[in-house]
């Protein structure tokens, strides 16, 4: 009787032990198949500022650590060098100065439509410095006011969105300030030109 007993109690113990180590075996497994560590990407809401060559600024989540990447060069749909860049800068800073930022980005847009342009020159200095029979193509130039402008950070911000490939001209290669002008060359502009539209101080051009 005593070992009978005795018996059951062992093969009691023994399948417990076996249950408990079959539990635990699997919470190990669980444990070894689990990730060491989980990637969560995150996008800030609110992004650094994109400039010409460096892009934009991200965070990225890995745990517990944070990961700053750059990217190196932002793609520009028009490949300027750093003289035409300086260059568009100023004459759009001279010819737009107090419009506001759309202002500007008509005004860097002309002068690319004429870069673009089988009837004007190649480069935007080309453009910008044109003379044609002692006459420059921009008043600014003409008068030397293109020298001594300081350029903004809306102007800068309005051309690279240009050179990134926002276009708001229609097609535009003149502009010109009526209120400003010489009433000959604006009489020239009303009978040889097509007039798309209005903005600002600026009345906008194309070839007829």
């Amino acid at each position: 009787m005593y070992k009978k007993f005795a018996l059951q109690l062992f093969l009691c113990n023994m399948i417990f032990c076996a249950g408990w180590f079959c539990v635990k075996s699997v919470q190990v497994n669980r444990l070894a198949s689990t990730p060491a560590f989980q990637i969560i990407l995150t996008e800030n809401n609110v992004q650094p500022k994109a400039d010409r060559f460096f892009g934009l600024l991200r965070k990225v989540s890995s745990g517990q650590r944070i990961v700053d990447y750059e990217v190196l060069e932002k793609e520009d749909k028009y490949d300027l060098s750093e003289e035409d860049y300086e260059i568009l800068l100023r004459i759009v800073q001279a010819e737009a100065g107090n419009e506001d930022e759309k202002g500007k980005m008509l005004v860097a847009g002309v002068v690319l439509n004429r870069v673009e342009s089988s009837k004007f020159p190649d480069t935007v200095k080309e453009v910008v410095f044109q003379n044609e029979n002692g006459v420059y193509q921009f008043s600014p130039v003409a008068n030397k006011s293109y020298y001594s402008v300081n350029v903004s950070e809306e102007t800068m911000d309005a051309v690279d969105r240009v050179l990134a490939g926002e276009d708001i001209t229609e097609g535009a290669l003149y502009f010109a300030a009526r209120k400003y002008a010489d009433s000959e060359k604006m009489r020239w502009f009303d009978h040889s030109l097509v007039r798309l539209f209005e903005y600002g101080g600026h009345e906008f051009f194309t070839s007829g």
